[in-house]
């Protein structure tokens, strides 16, 4: 399942996407448009700005913006910043331990397809898509 976390980064990415031409844009006016809170808000925009994907500007007339072109940023890179892998199963985690069972394991095949699906569908939808509906 999809963190809020995740769901809400996806969002504010959208609003900042949809709102580029403003420059930055204070993190109040994206709690109020997306109704979330400035508090939960932070900590979302924190990981994003950690991961590269929004730079801030403190002070008068600060606020965050993208980093690049909506078309240049890819849903699938955006929830796994947010929520971490989008494997299905712990196995299949980048970091997971080798498992003496994969060998054969007769259900690893239906995971690592499963996983296949979910990363390729995510990563095949742009940011630029999402503000377009195109997906």
């Amino acid at each position: 399942m999809i963190s809020t976390k995740a769901r809400y980064a996806l969002r504010v990415m959208v609003d900042l996407a949809e709102n580029r031409e403003s420059g930055y844009i204070p993190l109040k006016d994206i709690a109020a448009r997306q109704e979330i809170s400035e508090k939960y808000l932070e900590i979302i925009i924190k990981t994003l700005v950690r991961g590269k994907l929004l730079k801030g500007l403190r002070g008068k007339g600060g606020g965050y913006m993208l980093m690049r072109d909506p078309s240049d940023y890819i849903v699938g890179e955006i929830i796994e910043l947010a929520e971490g892998p989008l494997s299905p199963v712990a196995c299949l985690t980048p970091d997971a331990e080798s498992c003496s069972r994969s060998a054969h394991c007769v259900t690893l095949p239906l995971w690592k397809k499963f996983g296949a699906l979910i990363h390729d569908f995510f990563y095949d939808i742009t940011l630029e898509d999402l503000m377009k509906g195109n997906y």
